[in-house]
């Protein structure tokens, strides 16, 4: 009979348009993680999300005239194993850019 130990892990998901954001507030996590004595993992980098819209220069004519605009959204996970209460705790105080976007699963 073999034990299974489940082992709980926080999964967060960062995207941002800035890479400089996203990597500052990587650290800040990581950091703030390791302080509490969680082990974390990553940031471990996604592909970036190319979004390329394609306009018209001219009001009238000349279709063969266009404008390429781009977004990048650049993402990372942050993979948080063995967490306690006071490692939840110090991560929600943890004041973040306004750039980027923080989705967690536990």
């Amino acid at each position: 009979m073999t034990t299974t130990l489940t082992q709980q892990k926080i999964r967060i998901r960062l995207k941002a348009f800035d890479h400089r954001l996203l990597d500052t507030s990587c650290d800040k996590i990581v950091d703030t993680a390791k302080r509490t004595n969680a082990s974390p993992v990553g940031p471990i980098p996604l592909p970036t999300r190319r979004k390329i819209y394609c306009v018209l220069r001219s009001p009238h004519v000349d279709k063969d005239s266009r404008e390429h605009f781009e977004t990048r959204t650049h993402r990372r996970i942050i993979d948080i194993y063995q967490p306690s209460p006071k490692t939840i705790d110090a991560l929600m105080k943890l004041d973040l850019p306004a750039g980027v976007d923080i989705e967690v699963k536990l």
